[in-house]
C-alpha cells in the first residue's frame, strides 16, 4: 500500500528509521509502498516522540476521495472533514502560535 508520511521538527534517529522503509524525496516527505502493518508500527513510532514533532499520513481508502489522513500533534496545516471530505485549512501564525 502506497502512504505518504509528512514529518515536522522530526529527530535525525526518526527520520533514520522512517527511511529504512520509505524513501525521502524531500526533508521530511517520506513515500513508500508497505504493508498495513508496516504503515502502522511507524506511525505508532511517530506518535511516541514528544512534541514538537508533529507527522501527517496520507493512506488509500474507501473513501470518495481514495485516501484518508492522520494527524499527530501540532502540524502548520489542520485537516477538516466537510462532508465527508477531508479538506486541508493552512493556519494563519496567530492560530499556530496560540495552540
Amino acid at each position: 500500500m502506497v502512504v505518504v508520511l509528512i514529518v515536522e521538527n522530526a529527530p535525525r534517529g526518526l527520520r533514520g528509521e522512517l527511511s529504512r522503509w520509505l524513501i525521502e524525496p524531500k526533508a521530511g516527505v517520506f513515500v513508500g509502498n508497505v504493508s498495513a502493518l508496516v504503515r502502522d508500527r511507524l506511525w505508532e513510532r511517530l506518535c511516541r516522540e514528544a512534541a514538537p514533532v508533529s507527522g501527517l499520513l496520507i493512506v488509500g481508502a474507501r473513501t470518495e476521495q481514495k485516501f484518508s489522513i492522520r494527524v499527530h500533534g501540532d502540524p502548520s496545516r489542520d485537516i477538516v472533514e466537510v462532508e465527508g471530505l477531508q479538506l486541508v485549512r493552512v493556519k494563519t501564525e496567530a492560530k499556530h502560535k496560540r495552540r
